[in-house]
């Protein structure tokens, strides 16, 4: 059944998330030869239409205001019920991100309709769609089909594969006019405190420390294996509560859940709260000095041994790899 569908762009520090591709190979899959329309919300986002197009839209629809500069749940909504009102589609995509994860569930109480939320892979049987999510802090995973209305879902960075990029695709990028009015937020400054440089939930490589850095000044080791990688750097909560560095980094069932392709767990344990936002890392590397630790068991590799000796070592090997690459 071909079916036409949107999925909603995101772009953030002047660039397009990777989970917007990522949505959009989501789209191509439940459109089932049907029409994927990119949409775009924001002050100066055309320019981002074509890129979309290359990675799998049919066409894009913008809605740009100075109002939208910023993130607010109200201008958005109002933005996309515009477009949704205007195409009709039957199913939305979005990346199951901090924005996807506050304006999904506003806009299926909008439209009446359900939402499959933190979708990790699609699957087809009996001419069904299905939809696979994890639960219960990923110790399980349960599928789900539509039966009947819209196809909704937010999908997981890092879990379904993007279309590939094709540069030679075309197709229209159109604006559509919608007055953003009785705005109950205002965003005036946004201040980050995120440490600059690679998307912690969208990262192909992860280095994270937990209470075995024992410091601050602990991390710069990580740090600097990570820049070699080309990677982000996160944290246990044990690293968080004992202020070696910023909630923003933590990684857990009450942090930031991640898939990365590598995952590189330094001073870590392993407490089951952790393990519910890295245990779907496609690779595990651990390093502890504790041989019983518990993050061993869910590890593909893992070094005994003391982190500070550890850590240098491998980013001295990974430099020597990339220079004779």
């Amino acid at each position: 059944m071909a079916r036409k569908v949107l999925v909603l762009g995101e772009v953030r520090d002047g660039t397009l998330r990777n989970v917007s591709f990522e949505a959009i190979g989501a789209a191509s899959l439940a459109a089932e030869g049907g029409e994927v329309i990119g949409v775009l919300i924001g002050e100066n986002v055309s320019s981002f239409g074509n890129e979309l197009i290359q990675y799998g839209a049919d066409r894009v629809i913008t809605v740009e205001d100075e109002k939208l500069k910023q993130y607010t749940s109200d201008g958005f909504t109002q933005g996309l019920l515009a477009v949704i009102d205007q195409e009709k589609p039957e199913g939305i995509f979005f990346g199951h991100t901090a924005l996807g994860k506050d304006l999904a569930p506003r806009i299926a109480g909008k439209l009446n309709s359900g939402l499959i939320s933190d979708v990790t892979a699609i699957d087809e049987a009996g001419g069904n769609l299905v939809f696979i999510r994890p639960i219960y802090s990923g110790k399980a995973f349960e599928k789900k089909i539509v039966a009947d209305g819209l196809i909704f879902a937010t999908i997981r960075p890092n879990n379904i594969e993007p279309l590939s990029k094709d540069d030679s695709r075309t197709g229209e990028v159109s604006s559509l006019s919608v007055e953003i009015k009785d705005l109950r937020a205002i965003i005036k400054d946004v201040v980050r405190k995120a440490s600059e440089g690679v998307d912690l939930s969208e990262a192909k490589v992860i280095v994270a420390g937990g209470r075995g850095v024992k410091s601050e000044e602990g991390f710069d080791p990580l740090n600097e294996l990570a820049k070699v990688l080309g990677g982000a750097v996160g944290a246990s909560r044990g690293a968080c509560d004992a202020d070696y560095c910023d909630y923003s980094l933590q990684i857990g069932q009450t942090g930031k859940v991640v898939t990365p392709d590598l995952y590189i767990a330094c001073g870590i344990s392993g407490a089951i709260q952790h393990l519910a936002g890295m245990s779907n890392s496609k690779v595990i590397v651990a390093i502890n000095k504790d041989p019983e630790a518990n993050i061993f068991k869910v590890a593909d590799y893992g070094i005994v041994g003391d982190l500070f000796e550890v850590v240098p070592m491998l980013t001295e090997e990974f430099k020597k790899l990339k220079v004779n690459a």
